[in-house]
């Protein structure tokens, strides 16, 4: 008697993640990136979610004049704009969303999660665990000659010149490797899946010095730095985020992308009043919800008192510092699709913007975009 007969299942790539139209996932394709970065903390493989158990509680003192501003009201009424809020201290002067989003919805912050390593790296120097002047190859001997030779404090500044492109205007740009490695995509057919850090390990380069004149944006310095204080501290990147969100007194969860070994990726989603929440950290010098610190004090002075290269034109007039921007008042912070945090430690006032600009092929952040984002945002903040 022959036993039931075995069928064999098929099955297809996740068509969320599989490239397809000029190199990019369905989720990321102009038809679909709207609805993909309000659901991408639900697309990445892999993840984790934070949730601080004391919240920091903000209530409303709106201040209408603010939503009457002409260059508030052009960036609020543009098609592509998901959030707007401003806050000082526990106090929201300012909030508006789309239609199709809200208070409570989680948004990716993008390259935003790079300001992390602000307040990890100025902890980890301050308690003697790492030193700028130090080449990557102190800390880590098995990295590649992409970073080997590179000072800490230019892997910070975006200041090394290696062979990584991320020049999103590039349908073959090397940094959409790296998003396999992070679970934002797949990888090619028939190739292995890589961890975050095997990825950097291939990181080649020669000289590594910027002659550019300019900072070399690379997410992948990110990864780097987040290794090195990993290896220093001998603490996991997990703990050090979870004091983060602790001291933010954020409300909801801090989802972050991690790679097949559950290495957190700086990929962040959160909503527009706990990413506000957050900047709160960077406007108050470090000090969070019942005197929690984190970060240091005189490191996030440093940071915008001693910037790096300044940006590429026409953003120039701002620099790049310890994984931030700034103009030497305030400190903030751009992500992919549009996003920007700003904070003024001069008048305690945090400002946050979230869209999902629809255009592929174009360079991200667009300058013609960015720019005058960012100078509405610094405005607001000094003035209110």
């Amino acid at each position: 008697m022959k036993g039931p007969r075995r069928m064999k299942l098929p099955s297809i790539a996740n068509p969320d993640l599989v490239p397809l139209f000029d190199n990019q996932p369905r989720w990321n394709l102009p038809d679909y990136r709207r609805r993909g970065f309000h659901n991408l903390h639900t697309t990445m493989r892999y993840g984790m979610s934070l949730r601080a158990p004391r919240v920091l509680p903000l209530r409303k003192q709106i201040d209408w004049i603010i939503g009457d501003r002409p260059d508030v009201a052009r960036f609020l009424a543009m098609p592509h704009f998901s959030a707007f809020i401003v806050v000082r201290g526990e106090r929201i002067l300012y909030e508006r969303y789309a239609p199709d989003f809200g208070p409570d919805r989680p948004h990716p912050i993008m390259s935003i999660t790079k300001t992390t390593l602000n307040l990890m790296l100025g902890r980890a120097v301050a308690d003697g665990l790492v030193n700028l002047d130090e080449r990557v190859s102190t800390y880590l001997p098995e990295i590649g000659t992409g970073y080997a030779e590179a000072t800490v404090k230019a892997v910070a500044d975006m200041n090394v010149a290696n062979d990584i492109s991320e020049d999103y205007s590039d349908a073959q740009a090397t940094v959409y490797n790296m998003e396999a490695a992070s679970g934002s995509r797949l990888p090619p057919e028939g190739q292995k899946e890589e961890t975050i850090r095997a990825y950097l390990c291939g990181v080649t380069g020669g000289d590594l010095a910027n002659r550019t004149g300019y900072a070399l944006y690379k997410s992948s310095n990110t990864e780097v730095l987040g290794w090195i204080i990993e290896r220093a501290s001998g603490r996991a990147l997990r703990d050090w985020l979870i004091e983060i969100v602790e001291a933010a007194g954020i409300e909801g969860c801090y989802h972050t992308a991690c790679d097949c070994e559950g290495v957190p990726v700086f990929g962040a989603c959160l909503s527009a009043r706990d990413l506000a929440r957050y900047g709160l950290l960077f406007a108050h010098k470090g000090e969070g919800i019942d005197g929690r610190r984190v970060g240091d004090a005189a490191f996030i002075e440093e940071t915008r008192g001693n910037p790096g290269p300044p940006m590429p034109k026409p953003r120039d007039w701002f620099r790049y510092s310890n994984q931030m921007a700034t103009d030497g008042t305030w400190l903030g912070h751009g992500g992919y699709g549009g996003q920007y945090m700003l904070a003024n430690p001069d008048t305690g006032i945090v400002v946050i913007y979230f869209s999902v600009l629809e255009n592929t092929g174009d360079a991200d952040p667009d300058p013609n975009f960015q720019g005058p984002l960012v100078k509405m945002m610094a405005e607001l903040a000094a003035e209110v």
